[in-house]
């Protein structure tokens, strides 16, 4: 189903039903969770719903029409993901954070930690959480900022980034084709930054939840190769597997 089209019978469904969930309709549509919050972000754009965080979803009785995000915090496989990598920090480090959901919640271990550590990211909602902590320094270089990812993306943010060096990178991603190794994002504005972060770190890490895998993006910002390590959940093991087979370590 074309974009236009699977976002027409997103809105009906909203109307008929009052709320829907990101992980519902990725299953509907048989498409990534990534897609269907572009999907949503293109409909609150137009005025046509309006976002609910947190899980819960709820009619606007003023408005009477509503879309639910489901965020992914709550997903148990996405806590794995971040506590996994929230293991690998040590004091002191200087750190990226990419756009992605197990990021965010990275960000929220590291705010409610008592770790010493500079985080840097172009994700406004990375940095929220972050900054909670005490003993954490945050940075958001800046670039042209774009609603839908609630940060800053394009050359700007890229060129933004050359001062730092990180001790690593932790990447998401939209899609990862394993068998061609493309490790694959939805816009191209995404790219710069991406690159800019990997090309400036030790090591590069691919957050990467097993439902991604074999999932297709529009762009590739770096390959299987360019990553010193993947960090996913257990859903899959089918999965993970073709991850290790083609060369990554996997934890």
């Amino acid at each position: 189903m074309f974009l236009e089209a699977r976002q027409e019978v997103i809105a009906r469904l909203i109307e008929q039903e009052g709320h829907v969930t990101v992980s519902a309709l990725a299953e509907k549509f048989d498409v990534t969770e990534d897609c269907i919050r572009k999907d949503l972000r293109r409909l609150v754009a137009e005025g046509r719903c309006r976002k609910v965080y947190g899980g819960a979803t709820r009619i606007d009785p003023e408005v009477n029409r509503v879309v639910a995000e489901r965020v992914d915090l709550l997903r148990p496989e996405k806590q794995a993901i971040a506590a996994k990598a929230f293991a690998m920090l040590k004091p002191r480090q200087t750190v990226y954070l990419d756009f992605s959901s197990s990021n965010i919640l990275l960000a929220q271990l590291i705010g409610a930690s008592d770790l010493s550590l500079t985080v840097v990211s172009s994700s406004v909602d990375v940095m929220r959480a972050a900054s909670s902590g005490t003993n954490v320094r945050t940075f958001c270089p800046g670039g042209s900022y774009d609603a839908e990812y609630n940060g800053f993306v394009g050359n700007l943010a890229a060129a933004a980034l050359d001062p730092y060096r990180f001790d690593a990178a932790f990447m998401g991603a939209v899609g990862v084709e394993v068998e061609a190794g493309d490790v694959l994002t939805l816009d191209m504005e995404d790219v710069p930054a991406k690159q800019a972060a990997m090309a400036r770190a030790e090591v590069n890490v691919l957050l990467c939840d097993t439902d991604k895998l074999g999932h297709a993006g529009t762009y590739r910002y770096a390959t299987l190769d360019d990553f010193d390590l993947a960090i996913c959940d257990e859903v899959r093991p089918d999965a993970v597997e073709r991850l290790r087979a083609s060369g990554l370590t996997v934890m």
